[in-house]
């Protein structure tokens, strides 16, 4: 698996492994089943069990097409509906542990969502997917057309995740917040903050931690009452995960 590195608007490297051609394919062929499934399930019951198609024999050319996209339309929108739904993800990339992401570090968004939807007709639906296929093993970010063309690309979330991966901290019962403007952070704004501030103190890069609290005290409108940097991100993450837990 390749390595991807996801520039964040604070301007840090986060680095994540990208999804394998093989992770995609699978997860491709768990959702096609799950639409053959529906295909068959739905299709036996109402077409056949329930006699719509003796009724359908009745109707003319247009009005048998327009029942059959309205059974169809499950299918033909079942990415974009499970990949805004679940936040990347559709059953079978959640089963294989596979996410759609921003390249810039963030959530896609539902437009995102809607171009790598639409581009599935060029990626895979043409050429039975081999404009996909090309275009995921030529870029250096493992990204199809759709993935190019809405910013986003697909990781892999098969890491072992602790809790000094997550935005998770441990807090004492007692503990006391200092800053209650935290809240106007994101889950995702804290994961990146964790996530920056455990890659330069591991580092000793002082540079990225002061660059990393003057963009908390812009966002936040903090003001700042640790002088030292390092307790400052620290005591930041501490308040998020208090208020967040206790709202």
């Amino acid at each position: 698996m390749s390595e991807l590195q996801i520039n964040t608007t604070q301007n840090v490297n986060i680095m994540f492994t990208a999804a394998s051609v093989g992770e995609r394919i699978l997860a491709y062929g768990i959702d096609f089943l799950i639409k053959i499934a529906y295909a068959s399930t739905i299709g036996y019951v109402i077409f056949n069990m329930l006699g719509l198609w003796d009724i359908m024999k009745q109707m003319d050319q247009w009005s048998q097409a327009a029942i059959i996209i309205v059974f169809l339309l499950p299918i033909i929108f079942y990415t974009l509906i499970f990949e805004s739904v679940l936040e990347g993800q559709t059953i079978g990339k959640k089963v294989v542990k596979i996410k759609v992401v921003k390249i810039d570090g963030y959530q896609a968004s539902f437009p995102d969502y809607i171009v790598r939807w639409f581009f599935r007709i060029i990626d895979i639906n043409m050429m039975s997917g081999i404009i996909g296929l090309v275009s995921i093993i030529i870029s250096d970010k493992n990204q199809r057309l759709g993935d190019i063309t809405a910013g986003t690309s697909v990781i892999s979330l098969k890491d072992k995740v602790t809790i000094d991966h997550t935005i998770l901290e441990n807090l004492k019962e007692d503990y006391k917040p200092t800053y209650p403007q935290v809240i106007k952070l994101s889950d995702n704004d804290a994961r990146i903050i964790k996530e920056t501030f455990e890659r330069a103190r591991l580092a000793s890069d002082h540079k990225t931690m002061l660059k990393l609290k003057k963009k908390i005290v812009e966002v936040t409108g903090i003001t700042p009452v640790h002088n030292e940097t390092h307790t400052f991100v620290r005591i930041v993450l501490k308040d998020y995960n208090y208020y967040t837990q206790h709202m």
